[in-house]
């Protein structure tokens, strides 16, 4: 039996933790910073803010406390990745030398680094990553669900597997953790792009032309940053790209479309907005450290002026088609 502790009764934090407070007797807590939610979890079992209509298991037990994380096997970090780092940093004392550091937020940490280059700076403890192609809503209704783990040391991918065994959640493993992570980040920012253009046309034909264009660009930053190619076609890679672009449950691609309609920052959460053009903003400032500009990442960059600067969107694909048709691969 693991003690698992989930830092964050979120969405995806609330949905993990209850598929496996579900079998194999684990046990397993959220910790939430809203005694409201701790309250409605554990004695109503439904997390009344994310999931109101959901019963949950009654293994599933939530708390305030954050001294739940001295006994804890394995941590998962399902809060947003601007706190973090923050958080671990503040709560580094409270983590035993064993417990294995999980990191399931998509962004990044402090100073263009991954959050995972942050953290094992900070502490001793393994830190791991896990994304994957999945909702959170489609987690708690047992369907099946793949993510990819990754770790530097593989001789912890089998009890990771075992962990979740019969959980109907299949992994996958790399030792790339910083590719994982870096594509994390990347297929939501292409994601949005996805969203613009379908905004203006709902064409098959363009939407793939643009797909194809933005994994490419995928692929050579990847590279670029020091990620493996191969962690591509993890589930992380092709498989999150492709849920978080074409499916209008993504928020990311949310994004895209109604920036597309012209529905800009007035009327779109300000927090949605600045995640993106953060990423996209550290994005362009990595690739022009390395010498790169638009004329190898089009895609990008186009995106990066729609956010920084007075730009008429209806014009997006012409840019965008322009400057791919005038380059050579």
């Amino acid at each position: 039996m693991e003690s698992l502790c989930f830092v964050g009764a979120g969405m995806i934090g609330t949905a993990l933790g209850n598929r496996l407070a579900s079998g194999n007797g684990n046990k397993v807590k959220l910790i939430t910073i809203e005694p409201d939610v701790a309250k409605s979890i554990n004695s109503k079992h439904i997390n009344q803010k994310y999931f109101p209509n959901l019963k949950l298991s009654k293994k599933l037990k939530a708390t305030t406390d954050h001294n739940c994380l001295q006994g804890a096997d394995i941590i998962f970090l399902a809060i947003p990745s601007t706190v973090i780092v923050e958080f671990v940093n503040e709560h580094k004392e409270n983590l035993s030398p064993g417990s294995i550091i999980i990191n399931l937020a998509k962004g990044f940490g402090r100073d263009n680094m991954t959050i995972t280059e942050c953290l094992d700076d900070m502490i001793p403890n393994p830190v791991c990553s896990m994304k994957g192609p999945t909702f959170a809503r489609e987690i708690l209704d047992s369907a099946p669900t793949a993510f990819t783990f990754a770790a530097s040391d593989e001789n912890l991918f089998p009890s990771m597997a075992h962990l979740f065994n019969e959980s109907k959640i299949y992994l996958d493993f790399t030792t790339d953790v910083k590719g994982v992570e870096i594509l994390s980040i990347l297929k939501n920012i292409y994601a949005i792009v996805l969203g613009i253009v379908d905004a203006h046309f709902n064409s098959a034909n363009l939407r793939f032309l643009v797909l194809t264009k933005a994994f490419a660009e995928m692929r050579k930053a990847l590279v670029l940053l020091g990620g493996q190619e191969n962690t591509l076609y993890k589930y992380c890679g092709y498989g999150d790209f492709s849920l978080t672009a074409l499916n209008d449950l993504s928020r990311n691609r949310t994004l895209g479309l109604l920036i597309g309609k012209g529905f800009f920052i007035e009327d779109i959460s300000d927090k949605v907005v600045l995640e993106g053009k953060i990423a996209v903003n550290i994005f362009v400032e990595i690739l022009q450290k390395h010498g790169k500009g638009e004329e190898e990442y089009p895609v990008l960059f186009e995106l990066y002026k729609v956010f920084n600067q007075e730009y008429k969107i209806s014009n997006f694909i012409n840019n965008l088609l322009l400057k791919i048709d005038s380059r050579i691969d």
